[in-house]
């Protein structure tokens, strides 16, 4: 694992999307974090040992979804597929659908598998399959705080995670993302379509491969706004300490019907689906929420540890 300092930075940023304002200080205790997500041969070891079977691979509960056609009620996984003509951008249920059969082991349906794989990030996981696997390794899911701070590598406020720069200086590729017209077009001028192998592109400056782009991230917090910095000191804006996000209540979906209020936790870092023309959340400040009970094939995790 990489140790991050203790340190000050500046969280959010309010040049994109509304959810990442107000940007605000914030400091953070050191802490150390795995150098890129886990992978699927990683968690392969945690099947192995633990006999565990992650949410998209079990038949869901159908008191927990009340008003779901029972027919519907079956293991699966939210996979993406490529529509055959432009599409209006505003429906990502175009390009997103529920697979049966797509998990871990089968990350693009049942008929996939992770052959050859093993250096890729695992995906296809809820949150508590997540937190089941750091507790495994006697470590946790990373704050959206800690995340956030781990991400810039020392570069505070900086646009991306390798500077002020552009997505491609120079024309280098810095991240897994999508290049072309998403969602119809990705011409993968990095090289990779889909995931590619942990650490396949430059590490930020602390060492961390995949900060940004490959999978999205889960994070331990609650997704709840972005709150302003504590009322100004002598000296300037007293910076939140190791702040935590909100509260499981709190982190439903307002405008979901009832039965479908599922708490959400915060993602962080973007994916090899974020593009210039959709999404462009190849951010260390960009998030999402995303619930509890939902994987998919471009999400994954790392973990961390802190000094006892």
């Amino acid at each position: 694992m990489v140790w991050i300092p203790a340190g000050e930075f500046m969280m959010g940023s309010d040049r994109h999307y509304p959810e990442e304002a107000p940007p605000h200080r914030v400091a953070v205790e050191g802490f150390f974090i795995d150098p890129h997500p886990v992978t699927n041969d990683d968690f392969a070891a945690f099947v192995a040992a633990t006999g565990h079977v992650t949410l998209a691979e079990r038949m869901p509960e159908a008191d927990e979804y009340p008003d779901a056609d029972p027919t519907l009620l079956v293991p699966a996984s939210a996979v993406f597929t490529p529509p055959g003509r432009r599409v209006p951008l505003t429906d990502a249920y175009r390009w997103w659908s529920s697979v049966p059969g797509a998990d871990w082991r089968h990350p693009r349906g049942p008929d996939s598998s992770i052959d050859g794989l093993g250096d890729h990030p695992v995906v296809h996981l809820a949150w508590a399959d997540a937190a089941a696997y750091a507790a495994w390794a006697g470590k946790a899911l990373p704050t959206e705080a800690q995340w956030e701070y781990a991400a810039r590598g020392g570069l505070d406020g900086a646009e991306y995670a390798w500077g002020d720069d552009e997505l491609t200086p120079d024309g280098r590729h810095m991240a897994n993302v999508w290049q072309g017209e998403f969602p119809t077009t990705n011409e993968a001028t990095d090289g990779y379509a889909w995931t590619s192998p942990v650490g396949t592109f430059a590490p930020n400056g602390y060492g961390l491969y995949d900060m940004i782009g490959n999978v999205w991230e889960w994070t331990a917090d609650w997704w709840s706004a972005h709150k302003p910095a504590p009322a100004a000191t002598c000296c300037g804006p007293s910076p939140r300490t190791n702040p935590t996000g909100g509260t499981e209540a709190l982190s439903v979906d307002p405008t979901q019907p009832l039965t479908a209020r599922i708490p959400r936790r915060v993602m962080k870092g973007g994916s090899f689906l974020c593009a210039p023309n959709y999404c462009r959340r190849y951010r260390p400040a960009a998030r999402l929420p995303q619930p509890i009970d939902t994987s998919t094939c471009h999400l994954g995790f790392r973990c961390i540890t802190r000094p006892t």
